[in-house]
């Protein structure tokens, strides 16, 4: 018996740090039947008990985990796709183009880490490849984030720019990445970390979108505790489980302003006195910002994702 950290999974097998080295891992069959409803019961970053012995191991146990962050899978099943556990900071790679990532993707992510109460990051990445026009946007994205409370942070890969101020950042500290396919996760994380020799896709001309590089999840060693768990790109991100009376708590400044709403229920949408409203009207939260929150509204309210039994 021994107690590790999971690196690695493919899906099916699972590798395993422990103090004495890493293990090839299956999962003991009763992990299954534990009331877990997750595309996969074991993720990166869990911290687990192996059994067994040479060539022939198995998780037997997860311990709490704690935290984790999750979303809807695409077909919008029972169950939930865990994408990693025991997370200091999740680090979503951002670009304004080539390829664009869109602004409700960017919400529902930050909002579903304010839920599992992960400290997030935003990479704004590829700004050497910026006209006039699209870094004016950059300006506005930054100044947007940044007043909400999340720290930004702008990077070229390509010209080395801003790599060093990214890695104080993450010193000492469990590191998710994540963002669209093509927004240069695998470039940065080799930049970070040399020796993590991710794979690296080009850009479809035609889609301007991304393409997969990254399968599976690994977690990365960057030495001084710092540690890096890349994951393969996602095109959107499906929110899992918000009841419509607690949305508005995923969104900091609509939270704040909601206090002063004359309704406790108020649902910010159409009640009179409501202080979402004047702060929206007012400029004090903006309308994107606005309408990611709508947009997660109505898919709590339709029951669209089916909450797991």
């Amino acid at each position: 018996m021994a107690k590790g950290i999971v690196i690695k999974s493919t899906g099916s097998s699972y590798l395993v740090r422990t103090g004495t080295g890493v293990l090839e891992c299956k999962i003991k069959g009763n992990l299954r039947i534990k009331g877990i409803r997750s595309t996969s019961p074991v993720v990166v970053g869990d911290s687990v008990t192996v059994v067994g012995d040479q060539g022939n191991w198995l998780i037997s146990e997860i311990d709490d985990r704690r935290n984790y962050i999750v979303r809807k899978p695409a077909n919008l099943s029972k169950q939930l796709h865990i994408i990693a556990a025991n997370i200091d900071l999740a680090l979503l790679v951002v670009t304004v183009s080539h390829p664009e990532t869109n602004l409700v993707f960017i919400d529902r992510f930050l909002a579903t880490t304010e839920a599992y109460r992960i400290p997030a990051c935003l990479v704004f990445n590829k700004t050497d490849l910026y006209d006039e026009e699209e870094n004016l946007y950059l300006d506005g994205l930054v100044r947007l984030y940044s007043a909400v409370g999340y720290p930004c942070r702008r990077v070229s890969v390509l010209k080395d720019e801003g790599i060093d101020a990214l890695r104080g950042l993450i010193q000492g500290k469990v590191c998710l990445l994540s963002g669209n396919s093509g927004v240069g996760k695998s470039s940065l994380l080799n930049r970070l970390y040399a020796r993590a020799d991710a794979k690296v896709g080009r850009i479809s001309d035609y889609h301007d979108k991304g393409r997969h590089t990254t399968s599976y999840s690994e977690m990365y060693d960057l030495q001084d505790g710092t540690y890096i768990i890349d994951t393969p790109g996602i095109k959107g991100f499906h929110t899992f489980d918000m009841q419509p009376e607690e949305v508005s708590h995923y969104f900091p400044e609509i939270f704040r302003a909601a206090a002063h709403c004359r309704y406790y229920n108020c649902t910010h949408t159409h009640e009179p006195d409501c202080a979402v409203q004047k702060a929206l009207a007012d400029h004090q939260i903006s309308e994107s910002r606005y309408h990611s929150y709508l947009s997660i509204l109505e898919d709590a309210g339709q029951g669209k994702y089916r909450t797991a039994p």
